[in-house]
C-alpha cells in the first residue's frame, strides 16, 4: 500500500515537474535573417569585383583628367603593359599560399601578355612613325620600359604582402584601407619636397589660375576614388584571390582604352584594336578556367564524419558484450 502511494505520489511529482517545464519554455529566438543575408552578401565575389572595377575605373579617368594638360603619347600601352605583373602574382600566390595554376589559366595570362606586346608594338610603330628624331624616341620607349617593369615588382608585392598581411593580422576592409592610405602619406610628402618643384612659376604651370579650381576638385574627387579602390581592393582579395583581383584590374583598363580610341586623340590601328580583342578574350579564357577549377572536387580536405571503419567478427563480438 504505501509502495503504491509512493509510486502515486511520484507520478504525480513528474507530470508537475514536465507542466512547469513547459510553462518556462524560453521563446523562439527569430533567426537574425539580415545579418546573414549581409554577412552572405559581403562575401559574394561579384559585388567586391564590381565595386573595385568601379573604383578603378573612376581613379583613372580622374587622374587622366588632372594630367590631360602633359604631354602623354603611351597612354595606351601604360594601361595594357601592366598586365603582365598577374603571372608575377599568380605563381607568387602558388609558392606563399598553396595555390595551383592550371593550363587553361596559363592560356589565358598568355592572351594577356600577346595583348600588352601587341599594344607595345602598335604605340612603338606610331611613335617612330610620327616622330622625327627616331632614335630619341627609342630611348625614351626604353626608360618607359624600365619604369613599368619597377612597377610590375612593386605591385606584385604590394598585393601579395597585402593578402598575406591580411591572413595573419586578420584586418578587415577598413583597417587596410586606413593604415595603406595613412603609412603612405609621409613617405608622399617627403619626396614631393625633396624631389618636386615647389616654386612659383612651377606652380602656375602645374595649376593655371583659369582651371586651378577645376583641376583641385578633380583631385580632391580622384583622391576620394582612391580611398574607394583601396577598400575594395582588401576586400576583392579577401574574398577572391590576389589572382583573380589583379586579373580584374588588368581587364578594367580595357574599357579605359577602348574609351581612348573613342573618345580622345588615340590612333585608331588594326594593331589596337586587336589587343582590346585579344584582352578581353583572355578575360573570359580565365573566367572558363576558374569555373572549371571550382568544379573540380577538392583533395586534401578534412571530411566532418569519420567513415566507417571495417572490423573482425571476433572484435565486434567484444564490442557487443561491452555495451550489453
Amino acid at each position: 500500500m504505501a509502495e503504491g502511494k509512493k509510486t502515486d505520489d511520484y507520478t504525480v511529482e513528474m507530470s508537475k515537474l514536465d507542466q512547469g517545464s513547459k510553462n518556462f519554455e524560453p521563446a523562439s529566438v527569430p533567426a537574425p535573417r539580415s545579418s546573414f543575408s549581409s554577412s552572405s552578401l559581403a562575401n559574394n565575389p561579384i559585388l567586391p569585383v564590381l565595386a573595385y572595377c568601379g573604383s578603378s575605373i573612376l581613379m583613372t579617368v580622374m587622374n587622366k583628367y588632372v594630367l590631360s594638360g602633359l604631354d602623354f603619347n603611351l597612354n595606351f600601352f601604360l594601361l595594357c603593359v601592366q598586365n603582365l605583373t598577374i603571372i608575377l602574382i599568380a605563381y607568387g600566390e602558388v609558392l606563399w599560399f598553396g595555390g595551383s595554376v592550371t593550363g587553361l589559366t596559363l592560356f589565358s595570362f598568355g592572351l594577356m601578355v600577346l595583348s600588352s606586346i601587341i599594344a607595345a608594338w602598335a604605340d612603338i610603330k606610331h611613335a617612330v612613325e610620327t616622330s622625327i628624331d627616331a632614335t630619341a624616341k627609342v630611348s625614351t620607349l626604353n626608360a618607359g620600359y624600365i619604369w613599368m617593369l619597377i612597377n610590375c615588382l612593386c605591385t606584385s608585392s604590394y598585393v601579395l604582402g597585402m593578402r598575406k598581411r591580411i591572413k595573419l593580422t586578420n584586418f578587415k576592409d577598413f583597417d587596410t584601407m586606413f593604415y595603406n592610405n595613412l603609412l603612405s602619406i609621409p613617405v608622399l610628402i617627403v619626396f614631393s619636397l625633396v624631389v618636386e618643384d615647389w616654386s612659383s612659376e612651377n606652380v602656375n604651370r602645374n595649376f593655371p589660375p583659369a582651371d586651378r579650381t577645376n583641376i583641385f576638385m578633380a583631385m580632391v574627387l580622384s583622391g576620394l576614388s582612391s580611398v574607394f579602390i583601396s577598400y575594395t581592393s582588401a576586400w576583392c582579395v579577401r574574398v577572391t584571390s590576389s589572382t583573380t583581383y589583379s586579373m580584374v584590374g588588368a581587364l578594367n583598363k580595357l574599357p579605359i582604352a577602348l574609351s581612348g580610341l573613342i573618345f580622345f586623340d588615340a590612333p585608331v590601328t588594326v594593331p589596337s584594336v586587336s589587343a582590346i580583342v585579344v584582352g578581353f578574350i583572355s578575360g573570359v579564357v580565365y573566367a572558363i578556367a576558374k569555373v572549371k577549377q571550382n568544379a573540380k572536387p577538392k583533395t586534401g580536405i578534412l571530411p566532418t564524419t569519420n567513415p566507417p571503419v571495417p572490423v573482425s567478427a571476433s572484435s565486434q563480438s567484444m564490442r557487443d558484450s561491452l555495451r550489453s
